[in-house]
């Protein structure tokens, strides 16, 4: 789980790297191909079998893939690695507050909405575009778990989520092309981007797949949400982006928040609900 997450910060360093030649959307795009190219062939859909009616949500999953990937990895650029990570995390977060109704949670949203302000207070260096990206990647992260588990009920496998990233990685062939073309890509910048591809995408799906046969998804989901800090930390090495002491603790606070609602969150549905298989889930982003 450690590699996992280091490995998705690392490829989102490395990706940072070819920003300066090709831009978020040029690395986005080539880590959509690899994505596709991965998940294809480990999911191995059978296309002419989805119907029309789970073709929808479908769509809707590879949407959202573009979009917040494009989002996260613009944020990136603008504001640091570690910020832009912690505030995409609030989208999970939200998700897992807005489905309950216990006391507990309403501590944890109480608790991490003044972070969330405390790490986008004003000041003179301030990028609120960059801001509202990060928060514009936590509610595509939202979705994309919502989306989800609509596909997984519909159906088996990661029958969806290949056709999904498949649906994505296509709709940024001319996205992709145009940008190379009007920013010829490097050796370097192509290599880091390539290299993003396999670290965030590649990598994290297969060895999140591995995990999730040996360690409750419960567990496995408190563990992913320490990647804010792990982003930080990848950060400050790789791309020597420091952050103040103030948006440390921001940072480690809504950690918290996030693990306390996830270890303590779902419970109650556990007596109505059958637990999820691990061939069905979506690990692309870590979460189940």
């Amino acid at each position: 789980m450690l590699g996992s997450g280091l490995s998705t910060q690392v490829g989102a360093s490395v990706a940072a790297l070819a920003f300066p030649v090709i831009g978020p959307a040029g690395v986005v795009a080539i880590r959509q191909w690899v994505a596709a190219i991965v998940l294809l062939a480990v999911g191995r859909p059978r296309l002419r079998s989805i119907t029309a009616r789970q073709w929808r949500p479908v769509v809707g999953l590879a949407m959202v893939f573009a979009v917040m990937n494009l989002s996260l990895y613009t944020a990136i650029d603008r504001v640091g690695l570690g910020l832009a990570v912690t505030l995409e995390f609030l989208g999970p977060l939200a998700v897992a507050l807005l489905g309950s109704r216990r006391l507990l949670d309403l501590v944890c949203a109480l608790v991490a909405a003044p972070a969330v302000v405390l790490l986008a207070r004003p000041q003179a260096t301030t990028d609120y575009l960059g801001i509202g990206l990060g928060l514009l990647a936590a509610m595509c992260w939202a979705f994309y778990i919502l989306l989800n588990r609509k596909v997984g009920r519909e159906l088996p496998g990661a029958t969806g989520s290949a056709a999904a990233a498949g649906l994505s990685g296509l709709a940024y062939v001319p996205v992709g092309v145009v940008v190379l073309l009007h920013h010829p890509a490097t050796l370097a910048a192509a290599s880091y981007a390539l290299v993003a591809g396999v670290l965030s995408s590649a990598i994290p799906f297969l060895v999140d797949l591995l995990t999730l046969r040996r360690v409750p998804a419960q567990f496995f989901g408190v563990f992913m949400s320490v990647n804010p800090v792990l982003a930080a930390m990848v950060g400050l090495v790789v791309l020597h982006q420091r952050l103040a002491i103030l948006d440390w603790a921001a940072i480690l606070v809504i950690v918290g928040a996030n693990a306390v609602a996830i270890s303590f969150g779902g419970r109650d549905d556990a007596a109505h609900h059958n637990p999820v298989p691990v061939e069905p889930c979506d690990l692309v982003h870590g979460v189940p």
